[in-house]
């Protein structure tokens, strides 16, 4: 034991090494004595952790911001819907405004119905700088009522504001689409346009052959016999027949009548062209329901001869742009810096347009 004793004094009493000498190592070490272990870095945890903490932090902002702007993206788009400005209202000097009619002509809001047509022209008519209008026409035909309708906008907007109207014919300018276009006073086609169709139809589907193969069995209970008659459950009567016909001739009449004025021809005339069937643009200029070949740009330009101006911007005419993209968008064509668009944005925010 007084040997043990003096081993293990030996050993906490030795001297430390130099700095930089490998440290002494214990002689005479008894069985039970073990080096305690090096003591592993946890270094990298810290590390790991720290850079989590960066992505998580990195993370929240890029949410924080796609908020943000999604935010003031949805608010702007809210604005956009009762917003009135557009390239019109920067208009300072003479112009020719450009109304597209490209689809079919029905009750929906758009250019291609009554309501939309009119509201563009209200706008050119009570426009000072506004001198002519070219309607650009990209359409098959439609609803009947609403060519007649927008037909006869057409005409009186011509004779009420005294601007001219010129029609700027794309690939199709056919049925009612032709019947507004025949109010112009000038339209240019494409050689290639297919053009005209003067005529009505009505189509009634017959279901009834098809209904009895399938075991299908309808009763319609009706105030009249031919109240059912357009139901497509049985087939037409020879009177119901007979009365579709006569509706269809009535509606293609005024069809006729609406050309022959709108053209200056006569009412036998239109109505030797009025076989259902388009024109090419060649046929069209030839036969007196087209002026001339010619493009979008020479309709702009006959526009602005047939106003008097030589001098002369284009605007589209159409429903108010949406949001940002459209604020964006006509600043840029403006010219506009990045500095005067973040300043017109700042603008709109201390007026209480837009929200966060």
């Amino acid at each position: 034991m007084p040997q043990d004793n003096n081993w293990q004094q030996q050993v906490w009493q030795q001297p430390a090494a130099p700095q930089g000498a490998p440290a002494p190592q214990p002689q005479g070490c008894p069985p039970y004595y073990q080096p305690e272990p090096p003591k592993k870095s946890r270094g990298w945890i810290v590390a790991l952790v720290a850079v989590l903490c960066v992505f998580g932090i990195i993370a929240l902002g890029m949410w924080s911001c796609t908020s943000a702007v999604s935010s003031s993206f949805g608010t702007l788009g809210a604005l956009g819907s009762t917003a009135t400005t557009s390239d019109v209202d920067y208009l300072t000097s003479d112009a020719v405004g450009v109304i597209d009619i490209d689809g079919t002509i029905q009750y929906d809001g758009t250019t291609c119905s009554p309501e939309g047509l009119k509201a563009q022209l209200d706008v050119a008519a009570e426009n000072k700088h506004i001198k002519a209008v070219v309607l650009r026409v990209n359409s098959g035909g439609g609803t009947a009522t609403a060519g007649e309708e927008m037909a006869a906008y057409v005409r009186e907007f011509s004779e009420s504001s005294g601007k001219p109207v010129v029609v700027s014919s794309a690939s199709m300018n056919a049925s009612a689409a032709y019947e507004i276009s025949s109010q112009a006073d000038y339209i240019f086609t494409a050689k290639t346009t297919a053009i005209g169709a003067i005529g009505t139809a009505m189509q009634i589907t017959d279901l009834s052959g098809l209904m009895e193969k399938l075991g299908i069995s309808v009763d319609n209970v009706t105030s009249s016999d031919s109240k059912d008659s357009s139901y497509g459950t049985r087939p037409l009567t020879e009177e119901e027949r007979a009365y579709y016909q006569d509706q269809v001739d009535q509606i293609n009449e005024t069809f006729i009548q609406t050309v022959a004025e709108g053209r200056g021809m006569t009412e036998d005339e239109v109505r030797t062209l009025a076989t259902g069937l388009t024109f090419t643009g060649m046929e069209a200029v030839e036969n007196g329901l087209a002026d001339e070949i010619g493009t979008k740009e020479d309709a702009v330009a006959k526009a602005a001869e047939l106003a008097g101006v030589e001098r002369y911007a284009t605007t589209d005419l159409g429903p108010a742009g949406d949001g940002l993209s459209s604020l964006l968008d006509l600043m840029s064509a403006r010219g506009a810096s990045a500095d005067d668009i973040a300043l017109a944005l700042k603008e709109l925010e201390d007026d209480g347009s837009i929200a966060h």
